[in-house]
């Protein structure tokens, strides 16, 4: 799988990681129905089955690749859903993840 297959598998499960806990957060913080968490739990489950579609042969690889994505995108959430700008600390932070993802996911292994 090529570069970009894999960042859209990652931003796939960020955005339905994401999706998910705000459903609960909107719940229990914000008042909404409990209704929220049927779409919550489809999208952690979402979430769940696309890592399992990570080019890695180990679950803590592909975990530990997929927080650099997880971390971009949540601050894109802040930014598009929450309405608050990201600060230049954020968006530093957040290139600095994803060149650590990068590295763990595409870095030449040893046999």
């Amino acid at each position: 799988m090529n570069a970009l297959g894999t960042f859209a598998i990652y931003a796939g499960a960020a955005l339905a990681e994401i999706l998910g806990c705000f459903a609960v957060w909107a719940w229990m913080r914000q008042g909404a129905s409990l209704l929220w968490l049927i779409p919550g739990l489809v999208s952690l489950a979402v979430f769940a089955w696309l890592l399992t579609l990570a080019p890695s042969d180990f679950a803590g690889r592909a975990y530990a690749a997929y927080g650099g994505v997880y971390v971009a995108t949540s601050l894109l959430w802040l930014w598009l859903v929450e309405k608050q700008r990201p600060e230049a600390w954020d968006m530093s932070g957040a290139l600095l993840c994803l060149l650590g993802a990068a590295l763990i996911l595409f870095a030449p292994r040893s046999a």
